[in-house]
């Protein structure tokens, strides 16, 4: 649609599409201004979306169940209090295990969640090798439940078994806790699917040593700040899901005289601090956590229609909203398109999968490169493009974030709080950066790219908020 105004300063519209007539104002010196006009998202199911769109708009508490569940979101400050097993944080028992994403039993696992869970398995002492854990699986002997379904969040596979060790978050004024697992490193780790030697032996590495000597420092050091970091790494060129090297390297400044003034061996501090400071991914797993106390202050606003959780367990993706409970709106999980390692290409490669889009539900991540031009060279695109990115994500969420701040848009807050309405009546989806596990169990990481979520995940939302919005008749 071309609208134009006249020397009398009476609007003059032109129909969507007369370019021509656009063209031929312009020639004449009249200001005019191009926007291009789309239809609400389609919905597979032939389900009237407009409808349904203009129901839930006209819903009387909308605008203020928006309002108090970007406020909530807003208000969180996470920090980091504790590092302990997950047993005992979580409640794991033997045979049981957390994994990303929306539920999924192994019928339906994909393949990185299924070495995933025979590497777990092994690491447990439940099996002696991937294939017992296998036909174990196969048997039905492990209890699966998604890691967001016990205030946890897990990155790629999510993958969590009682003897790993993890991260335990609290929102300083509420008292509200989250939690996700140590970060591996990249490559051939647990989360990408990978079970060989070198898995086992990093993963007890990491709760025999690892695990009580973060949890000694953060004990001695007290609680951490992690929102702090969040916000000074924005501005520093991480953000926040796949650049993480600041934000690593502050949270190794933050915990080494703990770390250093501790009894254990000088030789297993020495090494701690090497595989933390030699792995820029590390401080990925609080930002998740921190993410995930976010998104979850949101949760349970009636008639609000903002996301709380998308997350994706390679199989199917899933969005959880405000004000539709806990229950998820799924759809087939998109292939990711990016850059590859080493002989890796397309066919290596799994549907999205992880929990770290938890990330691009509060605001970083996707919705923050702009600030992390550099991150192109790692999932694709330049930095034009992540630049155009995060303005777009403007136009379907709710609110600006003045503790995440981003330079190059002369530190105007990021993107955060996705709106369903948004999404469905601009055709815009959350933009997406993420790590691709290989598509066969044992592989590991093939490569890392760009997605986006599947647009029926919005499209049922919509439908769901339309079915319990009062004042006006049924949709349909």
């Amino acid at each position: 649609m071309s609208t134009s105004r006249l020397l009398t300063d009476d609007p003059v519209v032109a129909a969507s599409g007369a370019r021509l007539l656009s063209e031929a104002l312009a020639a004449q010196a009249v200001p005019v201004s191009d926007a291009e006009f789309h239809p609400p998202m389609a919905a597979p199911d032939g389900t009237d979306t407009a409808a349904e769109l203009v129901r839930v708009l006209a819903d009387p508490r909308r605008a203020a169940a928006n309002a108090e569940a970007a406020r909530r979101m807003l208000a969180v400050r996470p920090q980091l209090v504790d590092v302990r097993p997950a047993d005992e944080a979580l409640g794991l028992r033997p045979g049981s295990f957390l994994h990303a994403g929306p539920p999924v039993d192994w019928g339906s696992a994909s393949g990185p969640l299924r070495g995933a869970l025979m590497g777990a398995m092994v690491f447990e002492g439940l099996a002696d090798t991937p294939e017992q854990a296998e036909a174990e699986l196969r048997r039905g002997g492990a209890d699966l439940e998604p890691c967001h379904h016990r205030g946890a969040v897990g990155p790629m596979a999510g993958v969590v078994s009682p003897s790993m060790w993890v991260f335990e978050l609290s929102d300083a004024d509420t008292g509200r806790r989250s939690w996700c697992s140590l970060n591996e490193g990249l490559g051939a780790v647990l989360r990408y699917g990978a079970y060989g030697p070198e898995v086992m032996d990093r993963l007890r590495w990491m709760s025999r040593v690892l695990g009580p000597l973060l949890r000694d420092a953060v004990r001695s050091h007290g609680p951490l700040d992690i929102g702090a970091i969040l916000a000074q790494m924005l501005q520093m060129g991480d953000e926040g899901h796949n650049r993480n090297r600041s934000g690593t390297l502050m949270l190794l400044r933050s915990l080494l005289p703990d770390l250093l003034s501790g009894d254990a061996p000088a030789s297993d501090v020495a090494a701690a601090a090497d595989f933390i400071g030699g792995n820029d991914h590390f401080f990925l797993n609080l930002a998740m956590p921190a993410a995930k106390l976010m998104a979850d202050a949101a949760r349970g606003v009636p008639g609000s229609s903002a996301v709380v959780a998308m997350a994706r367990n390679g199989t199917e993706f899933g969005i959880q909203v405000s004000g539709c409970g806990d229950r998820w709106f799924t759809a087939p999980a998109e292939m990711p398109d990016g850059l590859f390692l080493g002989s890796f290409g397309p066919e290596d490669a799994n549907p999205d999968i992880g929990d770290s889009t938890i990330t691009e539900t509060c605001g970083l991540g996707g919705f923050s490169m702009a600030t992390a031009p550099a991150i192109v060279r790692f999932v694709g695109g330049d930095a034009g493009f992540a630049l155009r990115t995060t303005r777009r994500m403007y136009e379907i969420t709710l609110a600006e974030n003045p503790a995440f701040q981003l330079p190059v848009l002369d530190f105007r807050g990021a993107p955060t709080g996705i709106d369903v309405t948004r999404v469905v009546r601009t055709g815009i989806l959350p933009q997406i950066n993420t790590g691709m596990a290989g598509r066969e169990p044992g592989t590991g990481q093939v490569g890392a790219g760009l997605v986006t979520p599947p647009a029926e995940c919005f499209t049922a939302a919509l439908s769901a908020l339309a079915a319990e919005a009062p004042g006006l008749p049924a949709a349909g």
